[in-house]
């Protein structure tokens, strides 16, 4: 069985409350888990010590078995010190996108073509 550690949102609309789940990969987000971890709310100001409450024993006891936790649980994991930090590099999420470097070469060419015209003068 694939194991995940991951959030499950509770709360009602516009007031989100998560919680820290060991669940089958296969279930829904919101759906059936086996053990409740802890839990988060992102409502809370950063510096709060009760935004995250991680059971850190469980969540050792479960990485142990094999459950592999998402990608927002291991941040909040390395936050608590239950993790080694790792080296996050996305170099290709801030680059701009198609249009707007079609836009940017466009531009690029018209400043050229202005200093061009401007230097024959």
């Amino acid at each position: 069985m694939a194991m995940k550690i991951r959030l499950a949102r509770a709360g009602s609309k516009k007031r989100p409350f998560y919680r820290i789940v060991a669940a089958d990969s296969r279930m829904p987000r919101d759906g059936r888990f086996l053990e409740k971890l802890g839990t988060y709310n992102p409502l809370l100001p950063k510096d709060s010590e009760d935004r995250v409450k991680i059971d850190l024993e469980r969540v050792a006891h479960w990485i142990g078995h094999g459950a592999q936790p998402t990608d927002r649980v291991a941040r909040m994991l390395e936050a608590a010190g239950a993790r080694p930090k790792t080296e996050r590099n996305n170099p290709t999420k801030g680059a701009p996108g198609k249009k707007a470097t079609e836009r940017a070469e466009e531009k690029a060419a018209k400043a050229a073509a202005g200093a061009e015209a401007a230097s024959a003068e």
